[in-house]
């Protein structure tokens, strides 16, 4: 009996195994099935060269010593970063005017000068299609480690190489290592990043014997080569990584034009004059001309942004005839109208920058458009106005005093130009 017992109670063990082997290769087979009905599954495979093998790719993440690449299968959604609206930025500024008042020209620094509101500080661009980011001051040094930077063009352009610097200042103040006879071209190096910025003033960007004073005050007509770049910049040019190329006011000036040496005409001619008047904008075309073409012609490989001319906002007069600019906010589109001179500038600008491209074609890649007009015609309230001076109330409340609508207060809306800069290096993302 004892027997028998132990017989079934081995025969149940031997059935349960044997149920036990079929239900794994029953499983097995599914699982077999299932990859060979929907695809074959193989390891990625990721090296720290950043090189992968892999059948079929999910999202891929490089491995690299640059932490700023962009994962080579996300696509940078598209946006146009020059059409958008000024918005509320509790935030404000990412400096002030005493953190960085050795940087800034004294005629920018307005709230050292006694503008009395500050609500103008606290707004910030936003594109209509995407999201911008601040401006991350730490992170653009870093990406231009080992670089050069130069801001070319008249006194906008000096405005704007300022506000970079009080921005990169809240990283690592920069040290001055260069300057013309008339202080005005300058050179900053940033010790720790081996990082130089250079800001060239070329206001015409072809050469121009100027006769002028401080105060902008002219003793003779400019006499104006059209057909000869500025060495001033052209000599720096090819060793640059970056560079932003700038004019447009300047060329309202009256002048004598010269091509081939020998002078063809005039803006603003006198009576007594034999010359035909051609107009700024004729000169204008000319000169932009061949600067698209030097740079077209140049190979260069840095990243070179065009920018186009920046309108004023002087209201019931111009500089030097009694006009001001007292707004205190942002306005709307609707709000506001580009000026005649100011749509002409920036039609001769928009179209030469489009010729050359045309003509570059794929070699166009490196040359980029920076067209603020639109997104600065809308802060009326950002200029210095009075506050150029230093406190110029103080002694006579009423007193008869010079406004500047043209500059750019820093801090101030000037600033988140570099924000959209910076996001053009960044994300590679431009306008239309």
């Amino acid at each position: 009996m004892k027997l028998k017992w132990e017989s079934i109670s081995n025969l149940q063990q031997n059935t349960y195994l044997i149920k036990l082997v079929a239900a794994t290769l029953i499983t097995c087979l599914a699982f077999r099935f299932f990859v060979f009905r929907f695809g074959q599954f193989s390891p990625v495979q990721v090296s720290v060269t950043g090189n992968s093998n892999s059948q079929i790719s999910p999202t891929s993440v490089i491995l690299s010593d640059n932490e700023d690449q962009i994962p080579v299968d996300i696509e940078v959604e598209k946006c146009d970063l020059f059409t958008g609206k000024w918005i509320k930025d509790p935030l404000g500024p990412i400096y002030t005017n005493e953190s960085c008042g050795i940087v800034v020209d004294a005629h920018q620094n307005c709230i050292t000068n006694g503008r009395p509101d500050s609500g103008f500080l606290n707004w910030k661009w936003k594109p209509n299609d995407c999201s911008l980011p601040r401006f991350d001051s730490l992170r653009f040094l870093q990406l231009m480690r080992n670089k050069s930077w130069a801001i070319i063009g008249d006194s906008i352009a000096r405005n704007h190489v300022e506000s970079l610097l009080c921005m990169l200042s809240t990283v690592e103040k920069p040290v001055e290592v260069y300057h013309d006879e008339n202080y005005g071209s300058k050179r900053w190096h940033f010790p720790s990043y081996n990082f130089t910025v250079s800001n060239i003033w070329s206001p015409f960007l072809v050469q121009a014997d100027i006769f002028e004073d401080s105060n902008g005050v002219s003793s003779a007509a400019v006499q104006l080569h059209l057909d000869k770049l500025d060495n001033t910049w052209t000599d720096l040019f090819p060793s640059l990584d970056y560079a932003i190329i700038s004019s447009g006011e300047w060329f309202l000036k009256t002048a004598v034009y010269h091509e081939n040496a020998n002078p063809v005409g005039c803006h603003g001619c006198p009576e007594s004059s034999n010359m035909t008047d051609l107009g700024f904008d004729y000169a204008y075309n000319t000169s932009l001309r061949h600067v698209m073409d030097f740079i077209a012609k140049s190979k260069t490989k840095g990243m070179i942004f065009f920018r186009t001319s920046i309108p004023d906002h002087f209201e019931d007069g111009e500089w030097h005839n009694g006009g001001t600019c007292k707004k205190t906010e942002p306005v709307g589109e609707e709000a506001v109208e580009m000026k005649v001179l100011n749509k002409i500038l920036r039609d001769v600008e928009i179209n030469q920058f489009e010729r050359v491209v045309t003509e570059m074609g794929q070699e166009s890649e490196n040359l980029k458009l920076l067209d603020f007009a639109g997104m600065l015609l809308t802060r009326p309230d950002g200029h210095p106005g009075p506050y150029r001076e230093f406190r110029p109330f103080d002694k006579d409340k009423n007193a008869t005093v010079q406004n500047d609508c043209l500059h750019w207060c820093l801090p101030g809306p000037i600033d988140h130009l570099n924000d959209v800069i910076l996001e053009i290096i960044v994300n590679g993302r431009t306008g239309k």
